[in-house]
């Protein structure tokens, strides 16, 4: 099984930028699909990114695209979200998650996705 452990969130003004870590263990994380989601208060968890294992293909939702960018280091077995132009309604708490069926197809519903960090909140101030 894999653990994931979400870091980097915190309170940003409207505009500005976070980056956030995603630290895998228990197994390598190369071989697997990985997202990042959010989820706000009193709404459903949605996807924000998603990467497939070799890094070369990537999905964002429109609402993000163009502002935030996923990335992942294999040797380090850790994905990022970078995060900029930030709005108040990416307000949410950031979940990292592993899709251990496959490398290379990324899907987008939250019931694809086999193991998810605690999460990480995000707060964006107008």
């Amino acid at each position: 099984q894999v653990q994931l452990v979400e870091s980097g969130g915190g309170l940003v003004q409207a505009g500005g930028s976070l980056r956030l870590s995603c630290a895998a263990s228990g197994r390598a994380i190369s071989n697997f699909v990985m997202g990042w989601f959010r989820q706000a208060p009193g709404k459903e968890r949605e996807i924000v990114a998603a990467i497939s294992g070799s890094g070369s293909r990537t999905y964002y939702p429109d609402s993000v695209k163009g502002r935030f960018t996923i990335s992942r280091d294999n040797a380090k077995n850790t994905v990022y979200l970078q995060m900029s132009s930030l709005k108040p309604e990416d307000t949410a708490v950031y979940y990292c998650a592993v899709d251990m069926n496959n490398a290379i197809l990324l899907r987008t519903s939250v019931s694809a996705y086999d193991a998810w960090g605690r999460g990480t909140p995000v707060t964006v101030s107008s």
